[in-house]
């Protein structure tokens, strides 16, 4: 199944791709259905331009994995501004603010103010459907409620100039598109078969399968549980493949009317263009609005 936040009647609703249809379902939002069962309640059409970011109420920052394609991990040596380390025995993790996440077609709000450093990061992001601490590799998979895209767009002179943290480069509002639905984990099937692309202005410069991670998905789990309670709702990104900008002779970043395309066989694409600061449009603006950490009530039914 693919889960979708739509635009309908002037707010933002959960529900279900249904054919040329959306169902949707009684919840304030997909975090609400992942905690537990939602009924539907209305049936409208589908069309692209109403799907809305799957999720932009969190409990906690998002969660990513660093280095986790080996290719990638090799095309940056030398070019981490003194910050190089050797292959990490265990998964690099570190978090991203919230208010990074925008829509599957929404603008990226580019400011070269920010950075001069803009690129991009095609991923795999999963969303935890069942609570779990000290979770086994075997068991990590039936945690995972779905899968879905993300581009993990970074600004690599602010990611290098915090002592090696990455979390004020990788958290610069509006940045982060997600989407566009979260596919069930039962219809994904094995997450190490996923094909990811990223194409800059229909360029391809991305191109790799999940295979190739270095932590495959269930490991990535049960690492990150290691101690610590994911709950159900919570957004891990499970790294990017080789291709970047930053790693490129010469290199190459982000600018002004640059198209990201970010796709997949199994989980769709999203599509965002680089916008100046200042001229976004009203609707992305709209869209990129962050959501109240607590659940409003829900609509009647009816």
């Amino acid at each position: 199944m693919k889960y979708v936040m739509v635009e309908h009647a002037g707010s933002e609703q959960p529900g279900v791709l249904d054919g040329d249809a959306v169902l949707l379902l009684d919840a304030t939002d997909l975090t609400e259905v992942i905690a537990g069962p939602a009924e539907v309640v209305d049936k409208i059409p589908y069309s692209e331009g109403i799907l809305r970011a799957p999720l932009r109420r969190f409990r906690r920052d998002i969660l990513c994995t660093g280095w986790n394609y080996w290719d990638h991990f090799e095309e940056s040596k030398g070019k981490r501004e003194g910050q190089d380390v050797d292959r990490p025995e265990h998964p690099t993790f570190f978090t991203k603010g919230p208010d990074v996440v925008i829509g599957p077609y929404d603008d990226i709000a580019w400011d070269p103010a920010i950075s001069a450093k803009w690129d991009y990061e095609a991923e795999v992001a999963l969303v935890i459907g069942k609570t779990g601490k000290n979770i086994p590799v075997d068991e990590a998979l039936g945690h995972v409620w779905g899968y879905m895209l993300a581009n993990d767009v970074s600004q690599r002179d602010l990611q290098r100039a915090h002592g090696g943290q990455w979390l004020k480069g990788k958290s610069i509002d509006d940045t982060m598109p997600l989407g566009p639905w979260i596919v069930t984990a039962d219809e994904v099937g094995d997450p190490q078969d996923i094909h990811l692309q990223c194409l800059v202005n229909d360029e391809v410069r991305q191109d790799a399968s999940t295979r190739q991670m270095a932590f495959d998905v269930a490991t990535l789990i049960s690492e990150l549980s290691f101690g610590m309670t994911l709950r159900p709702g919570d957004l891990l990104l499970t790294g990017t493949p080789a291709g970047i900008g930053n790693a490129r002779e010469p290199q190459v970043f982000l600018q002004d009317g640059d198209v990201i395309v970010t796709r997949s066989d199994k989980l769709g694409s999203l599509r965002n263009r680089v916008t100046l600061v200042g001229e976004r449009s009203e609707s992305t603006i709209k869209h990129s609005e962050p959501r109240s950490s607590a659940p409003a009530a829900k609509r009647g039914r009816g």
